[in-house]
């Protein structure tokens, strides 16, 4: 089964991108899915975290945190890599474990999509890399009218992002989305044409 990375800059529509995939019948995992269920209630993963970091993670009702957490991590280097260290094994196992789930029913190729595969180097545990990517300006107005920001607010955003550049360098397939849903389609579909000929997207 071939596997293809799916990443992109923000704001650039990664995830209008695996949304268009599974319309067209092609199994794309979300790793940000994957990180959520490897810390969800009972599982060994959320009780290293309570471990590490004491019952003040917790939600009420035993879940974790995220904004408690996140404020920890956001605060601390050495929090962050120790978080990293219990989360990040967890989440490559499981989207091993789907991939080898998805080979197993057949599937002749699959898309695994994450934010930050190119800061990690994840990419390159997959066959291929498509990066969504789009312009300056257009990312900043789709950041300024989804949060509901100003100008400088998303161009700080932007700054704090790797340089779309640097994800593009990376990628087997960039797909440019600076217009319409149509022209962004057909993108996509010539793009999985020549990723996966063996595996044609259908609608």
């Amino acid at each position: 089964m071939k596997t293809v990375g799916l990443t992109g800059g923000i704001a650039a529509g990664k995830s209008t991108v695996a949304a268009l995939l599974r319309d067209r019948s092609v199994p794309v995992l979300d790793a940000d899915r994957v990180a959520r269920d490897v810390v969800a209630v009972g599982t060994p993963g959320l009780a290293a975290v309570v471990a590490r970091f004491g019952d003040d993670v917790l939600l009420p009702d035993g879940a974790l945190d995220r904004k408690a957490l996140g404020r920890i991590v956001m605060a601390d280097p050495a929090a962050r890599r120790d978080l990293e260290a219990i989360t990040h094994p967890r989440i490559f196992a499981g989207i091993r474990d789907g991939l080898a789930r998805l080979e197993a029913d057949g599937h002749p190729a699959a898309v695994v999509e994450a934010a930050l595969m190119v800061e990690t180097g994840s990419f390159r545990l997959y066959d291929a890399l498509i990066v969504v990517a789009a312009s300056p300006d257009v990312q900043r107005e789709r950041l300024m009218a989804r949060e509901g920001m100003d100008a400088a607010t998303a161009e700080r955003w932007m700054a704090a992002q790797l340089p779309l550049a640097d994800k593009v360098a990376h990628a087997t397939e960039a797909i440019w989305n600076d217009g319409d849903l149509a022209a962004l389609e057909a993108a996509v579909e010539q793009a999985w044409a020549r990723l996966a000929p063996d595996a044609p997207a259908q609608v």
